[in-house]
């Protein structure tokens, strides 16, 4: 994977394994179509996330990206945007970063035409991988809800360990879900990255 670091911050682009993909952070100018993205994956994306209802027009999109804009020069967090084959399918990044305690909360979310690829598990290694190596945090944590079987699996995938359950942490519309809490320490994908070493040395 290549990555340019965040020197360049208002052109991060990260790079992942599958070569259609790339992680770019959102700008102003992408308001429109990540609406219309959130716009034909409503009921899809309604399911686990909390803010569908409140994204009605494309202006919410705007004040979003705007938001993480500025979050990111504040470095409390970013999010980019998955583009695969060039058009914006979903959203990633670490939105939530502690810097005193070098770590940081990912999440995500794709469209639903889109899956089934391997793109999440994708985009979330590289995001990882940045974590760790560019970043130089500690820990990653993802928070998914216990009935979120695929954000389970990214985090089987991707080696992270489940620390344990938060009871009722989220308000979905119109009841509580539970979420848990998955988490990998900088130690612990290092071995990761070892142990995949020696698995592919001749």
């Amino acid at each position: 994977m290549h990555f340019r670091g965040m020197s360049d911050e208002p052109s991060l682009l990260l790079l992942t394994d599958q070569p259609a993909l790339r992680l770019r952070l959102l700008r102003e100018e992408n308001a429109s179509e990540l609406f219309a993205l959130v716009d034909r994956n409503r009921a899809w994306l309604r399911a686990w996330l909390p803010w569908i209802d409140g994204n009605t027009t494309p202006h919410h999109s705007l004040t979003f990206i705007q938001w993480m804009q500025d979050r990111h020069a504040d470095g409390y967090g970013f999010s980019c945007g998955l583009f695969f084959e060039g058009r914006l399918i979903g959203v990633a990044g670490p939105h939530v970063i502690d810097s005193a305690n070098r770590a940081c909360q990912i999440g995500y979310w794709l469209d639903q035409a889109h899956t089934g690829r391997g793109l999440v598990t994708s985009a979330v290694r590289t995001l990882v991988v940045h974590a760790f190596m560019i970043m130089q945090l500690n820990r990653v944590e993802i928070r998914a809800a216990t009935g979120n079987h695929a954000s389970q699996a990214v985090c089987e995938r991707l080696g992270f360990i489940r620390e344990g359950v938060l009871r009722d942490a989220e308000w979905l519309y119109d009841h509580y879900v539970d979420l848990t809490v998955n988490s990998l320490l900088a130690r612990e994908w290092q071995t990761i990255q070892a142990d995949d070493n020696e698995d592919s040395a001749p």
